[in-house]
């Protein structure tokens, strides 16, 4: 093939980026230094004018993180995984349930003795 191929004029092969002249200037950022419950700190850059969050997680460890080193959030409490029983529980004291379970024993007898149920 002479002469036309498909590569782009004008530019090589694993050209970088063009540079600051070509894509204009940055945007004026500010450094904002985060802190968590581990000490790790974090260096978070952002736009001058943009509103600085009072938290931040840590891209350590995922705490969560804030700007004061002296006095950092306190981790997450995470609450164990409950059973449906244990929601039941919470909700129906000891004799509610006792009262619940005899009121079904009671019903379930009465079928069986009308003949609604065979087992």
């Amino acid at each position: 093939m002479a002469g036309g191929g498909s590569a782009i004029r004008g530019s090589r092969v694993g050209a970088g980026p063009m540079g600051e002249a070509e894509r204009g200037d940055a945007a004026p950022r500010q450094r904002v230094v985060y802190f968590c419950a581990h000490q790790h700190e974090s260096v978070i850059t952002f736009a001058v004018e943009a509103q600085i969050p009072e938290s931040w997680d840590c891209p350590r460890c995922g705490l969560p993180a804030s700007q004061d080193s002296d006095n950092p959030p306190p981790p997450p409490k995470i609450e164990p995984y409950k059973t449906h029983l244990a929601y039941v529980k919470e909700r129906r004291s000891d004799k509610e349930a006792a009262d619940i379970l005899d009121e079904a024993i009671q019903t379930l007898r009465d079928k069986r003795k009308r003949g609604e149920i065979v087992f």
